[in-house]
Order: C-alpha cells, then sequence, then structure tokens
C-alpha cells in the first residue's frame, strides 16, 4: 500500500446519472470545493446508466399504469404519479439550465421529444384506463392527454400494434405527445465531460474496496487501481455512495447505523431488440401495458421506441431475470456476502414474503424465445422472430428494510441512505431512479449540507425555478417552465403542454 494519502472535499463513488447529477449540482454551488471520482470501469455511465442498460424513458408518470392505484372505493389515486412527474420536471429544469449556460451542448443528443401512451385489454382495464384518465387530466400536469377506445383512432395512433389484432376484446389507450425519450447514458457522458473541464479528477479503472472513518471525522477510502493492484488511501469530508448496486456493500462497509437492517435483492432485466428498420419506423412512441398478476413493477411490459446513438430502435420487454451480481460487471458472490447478521431476519423475512416473486422470477429466467415472442405477439400480433434479438440489460438491487409494514419489505425505488452528521450518502434501489436524479440529489444535498441551505438557495432557483413550489398548483409558473424548457431543450412547439 502506498503512503501517500490524498484529501479532497467530496468524493463521488460511481461514474453513473447520480454522481455525474450530484457534481454538476456542487459545481454551480460551491465552484471551489475539490471533487474526485473513483469509477472501476473504463469510462462514465457504463453501469446502470448506460442506455442498453436502462428503460430511459424519461419517467413522468404519462404512461407508467403502476403510479396510478385503484382505491377500494374505485376511485384513483394519483397522487405518486404527481409526485413522480413533479420529479422529473425538475431534471428538465436542470437540463435546460445547463444548456442555456452553454455547460453542456446538443441536447438532442441525450432528449428527443416522443408521446407517451398506455394501452391496455379487456373491459375491466379499459374502464380502469378511463377512470385513470379522467382523473389525470384534472391536473395541469397532465394536460394534453387524450383517450380512445376507438379501433379506427387506435390505428392512427400505434398502427404496428393494432395491424392484424382481433377486435372482439376491448381496447383502449390513452396518448401525450409531450412526453420524451431520455439518453441516459449519453447525457451522463456529457455531464463527466463537463465536470472534467471543471477540474474535478475523475479516476477510472480505479475500485474504492473500504472506507472508514477517521478520528478526525474523515472518511478514508482504500481505492484500488484496476490495472496495477496498487492500492491509495484518499480522504473527503463528504462521500457520496453512487455505484449502483455496488452501493450496499460500500454502506455496509461504512459501518453507519442508517446502514444496518438493510438488504438488497437483485432483479435483471432483458430486453428483445428489432433489428428490422421497416418494423421499427412504423411504431413512434412508448406505449405501456399492464402487469401481469404477481409480476414486480419493474417488469410492467412496454414497447419503446429508443434513439440510441443517433438511430431509432425499437425494444419490447422487460422481461425479468435473475442473477445474484449485484452489477452487471459484479461477481456471483454478491448476494451471499450482503448477508450480514444484522439483516439476515430482514433478508429471511423478505424471502418468506416474496415466495411469488421468487417464483415468478424463476419462471421469467425459464422462458424460451418462443414464449418471449408470444408475450411480444400481445403488442404486435404479427411479430416475426427473426426480427428480434435478445438484449440483457442492467442488474437492479432492489431494497429490503423493515418498515411499518413488517420486516422484510421489499421496496420498489428509490432511497437514500444518509449518515446522521452528513458527511455520507448513499444511492440504493431502482427506478423511476435516473428520471428523478434531480430531485433525489437536492435531497442529498438537503440532508448532508443544511448549514449551507440559506446561502445556496438562490442559486438552486436560479438552476431550478420551481424548486420548492408544487407545479401542479401553480399554473402559470408551470406553463411558464413547459414553455422555456421545450424550446430549451429542442422539443418540438406541440411538446410545450407538458414535459
Amino acid at each position: 500500500m502506498s503512503n501517500g494519502e490524498t484529501k479532497t472535499d467530496v468524493i463521488l463513488i460511481g461514474a453513473g446519472i447520480m454522481s455525474a447529477t450530484l457534481g454538476t449540482l456542487l459545481k454551480e454551488l460551491v465552484p471551489e470545493w475539490e471533487i474526485t471520482v473513483f469509477e472501476k470501469l473504463e469510462k462514465a455511465g457504463e453501469e446502470s446508466s448506460n442506455e442498453w442498460n436502462n428503460a430511459g424513458t424519461g419517467h413522468a408518470a404519462l404512461c407508467e399504469l403502476n403510479y396510478t392505484t385503484e382505491r377500494s372505493d374505485g376511485s384513483i389515486d394519483i397522487s405518486k404519479a404527481i409526485n413522480v412527474n413533479e420529479q422529473f420536471q425538475l431534471s428538465m429544469q436542470f437540463w435546460s439550465y445547463l444548456v442555456n449556460r452553454q455547460l453542456i451542448q446538443h441536447p438532442q443528443d441525450f432528449i428527443m421529444p416522443l408521446p407517451h401512451m398506455s394501452m391496455v385489454q379487456g373491459e375491466q382495464n379499459v374502464t380502469f384506463l378511463k377512470k385513470r384518465f379522467e382523473a389525470l387530466t384534472g391536473n395541469p400536469l397532465f394536460q394534453g392527454m387524450e383517450f380512445s377506445e376507438d379501433p379506427e383512432k387506435l390505428k392512427e395512433w400505434i398502427p404496428l400494434i393494432m395491424e392484424d389484432r382481433e377486435t372482439d376484446v376491448p381496447i383502449a389507450a390513452t396518448k401525450i405527445d409531450s412526453g420524451t425519450d431520455v439518453n441516459f447514458g449519453a447525457l451522463t457522458r456529457m455531464l463527466f465531460d463537463h465536470l472534467a473541464s471543471q477540474g474535478v479528477e475523475i479516476r477510472y479503472k480505479h475500485s474504492v474496496d473500504d472506507l472508514n472513518r477517521t478520528a478526525d471525522g474523515l472518511w478514508e477510502l482504500n481505492v484500488r487501481n484496476v490495472e496495477s493492484g496498487t492500492v491509495e488511501r484518499h480522504t473527503a469530508k463528504f462521500v457520496f455512495i453512487g455505484g449502483g448496486g455496488g452501493s450496499l456493500h460500500l454502506l455496509q462497509k461504512s459501518g453507519i447505523p442508517e446502514g444496518k437492517h438493510i438488504g438488497g435483492f437483485p432483479v435483471s432485466g432483458i430486453f428483445m431488440v428489432c433489428h428490422n428498420p421497416e418494423v421499427i419506423e412504423r411504431h413512434h412512441a412508448k406505449v405501456y401495458g399492464k402487469a401481469k398478476v404477481g409480476a414486480p413493477p419493474m417488469s410492467v411490459p412496454h414497447l419503446d421506441t429508443r434513439f440510441i446513438e443517433g438511430q431509432k430502435s425499437l425494444l419490447f420487454g422487460p422481461f425479468a431475470g435473475f442473477s445474484p451480481k449485484f452489477l452487471k460487471t459484479g461477481s456471483m458472490l454478491d448476494l451471499l456476502t450482503s448477508v450480514k447478521p444484522n439483516n439476515l431476519v430482514t433478508m429471511l423475512a423478505a424471502g418468506a414474503k416474496n415466495l411469488s416473486l421468487t417464483k415468478y422470477l424463476i419462471e421469467q429466467v425459464m422462458l424460451s424465445k418462443e414464449k418471449r415472442m408470444e408475450e411480444l405477439r400481445e403488442f404486435i400480433p404479427n411479430a416475426k422472430d427473426e426480427d428480434w434479438d435478445l438484449v440483457v440489460a442492467g442488474q437492479r438491487v432492489q431494497v429490503i428494510k423493515d418498515t411499518d409494514a413488517g420486516k422484510g419489505t421489499l421496496q420498489f425505488g428509490t432511497e437514500v441512505i444518509t449518515g446522521a452528521d452528513g458527511t455520507i450518502a448513499a444511492l440504493l434501489g431502482a427506478s423511476p431512479g435516473a428520471s428523478t436524479a434531480v430531485h433525489v440529489m437536492l435531497e442529498v444535498i438537503r440532508n448532508c449540507f443544511p448549514q449551507h441551505l440559506a446561502q445556496w438557495e438562490p442559486k438552486i432557483k436560479e438552476m431550478i425555478p420551481s424548486y420548492g413550489v408544487s407545479l401542479a398548483e401553480n399554473r402559470e409558473l408551470l406553463h411558464d417552465i413547459h414553455t422555456s424548457t421545450a424550446k430549451t431543450l429542442g422539443l418540438s412547439e406541440k411538446e410545450l403542454v407538458h414535459s
């Protein structure tokens, strides 16, 4: 081990969208702070943030049916949809600020306008979708959404999905033209290029193996050069663990009490990718269906137009998979080594509670290509085997923790664990993740740097005009923000209604 110790103000672990966002926010708020980033892979945005590893929707709750639930009285609860949409609006404003300041260039390289749609079949589901549509369109955030159960109208909206479809089953869809496709891999790389130009030190092929609290309250990290094997010591006043699935192990090594009684359950995703240009050209939307009974929220089937490396692509999925790895480039021992005396009961309780999920995952892993094609044909009735290939997406680690609902509750969402004194924070969990990165990192800033908030607030409001304000309750501000973000980010005139 080298004796040299390098001191810095902030260390970010993992070069994904979360570290990129936090680093960029901090550089705007306190340019003089020194920031160092450690990433074990050879470039930024290669794990969960990579465009082939995430769904890249720009989750704004416009089409994801799992954000709107039916209450026992039959009414629709849209509170989660409002929350997710408001959070996505913060991201849009921050990206606009960066483009306006020319801190990042060419927004079309990471964001494109694209209709977002929900599609359901069967009488009960059609009734649900109509009620959902009525509940959402009563809120200004969702203005511009249309609903139709007329097959002729649906042929205009989704010709590929409606072609050769049996029309004896009721079918309905909602459509909103102001959705987006976001390439979080491209955005992550742009943000790290910007940070490098601001003097942030980014050390690729460097893996953080351990971290400890020193007597004087700093964090000391053992960082291994993946190529040479040499280990360096780095200390910082504040550490952010943004290593995707790898965050849980580092949180456990930190020893903070807040990291105890937390486990992780890895789920991988598999997408089908179309390589027939004629088929790709005939579909232009993100179309979300309803998850099958017993399926986890992250496996809601969707047929997605995507823009990757300047090309229009078409993906269908995700099919859930299982691997004990916590990262795509992780170890087969990740799940086993994450079980500690303090989270053993939590993990066992989760196992007992989620037998149906385990059964579902095993069934998914065993699916043949033909079975996957059958599921695809529920969306594209005449899909041909030879037009589609499988792509393994990223690993997601769902958080398991003890909650009011009982021990070992599986959490579907993004979770920030912060040490009591605000010197360390770790990001765990999955969707809506990347889309709400700005909101989540503002939460980190609020929790970890309360002593600076009063001083920083004017700058935060300059970057994110709706900071601290509900857009759903402020129509005028909402309209102004939609107009300005759509213009800055190059989303066309009709996209002004909403993100």
